[in-house]
């Protein structure tokens, strides 16, 4: 499929349904406080569809893989993110297996593997990655962004999930991503960054 050109400014001012191919809760209110800004007009639906195999090698085909799923499911476009941690040290792991790492997808016994893994290291970088994408029936695309920061000795803060109490963000003033307030986050994350590509990119095709 080409890159999608169909949703163009006059078309976001009158407005547009869009699913968000997740069943995540948090990962659409997160979404809904970054694109409402961003995309205004446009309105979010949840997902309620089946969960299609993430079995892409890349954070891009696999956003790819749930929002074409979403898109075939409902008709109507479709938005789909695929994130998770690099660490240096590891490697890039847990890399496109970050929501999965332990085998339980349970967040904490992913963090707790992580820093087991990582152990005694002095090489703490990592980042939080995020692949955003877009279908409709014109056509897909996916951008990336990128939050550096460092990961922490023991979990942080209560707010956020996954790894945020882990993840100490270069420009996050010496704190977990778990500690910072939601709105804070929103304007630094990884999701804040591709996301704002893929309104640029549907705005200016």
């Amino acid at each position: 499929m080409s890159p999608s050109g169909a949703m163009g400014l006059d078309l976001v001012g009158g407005g547009l349904q869009v699913v968000v191919a997740t069943h995540n809760a948090h990962k659409v209110e997160e979404l809904a406080r970054i694109l409402t800004p961003l995309l205004p007009g446009v309105e979010l639906l949840p997902y309620d569809g089946p969960e299609p195999v993430e079995d892409g090698d890349t954070f891009e085909a696999n956003a790819l893989i749930k929002a074409r799923a979403a898109h075939a499911h409902t008709g109507l476009p479709a938005l789909a993110d695929d994130s998770g941690i690099e660490v240096d040290a590891l490697g890039g792991a847990p890399g496109i297996h970050s929501a999965r790492y332990a085998g339980t997808r349970d967040d904490r016994d992913n963090l707790e593997l992580l820093l087991a893994d990582l152990g005694e290291s002095t090489d703490r970088g990592g980042r939080f990655v995020c692949a955003a994408a877009w279908v409709d029936a014109d056509g897909d695309f996916a951008v990336r962004g990128e939050w550096e920061g460092e990961i922490a000795d023991a979990p942080r803060g209560d707010a956020g999930f996954g790894y945020d109490p882990i993840f100490l963000p270069h420009d996050g003033g010496g704190r977990a991503a778990a500690e910072l307030a939601p709105e804070e986050k929103d304007a630094l994350s990884h999701r804040r960054i591709a996301f704002t590509a893929l309104a640029e990119r549907l705005q200016h095709p």
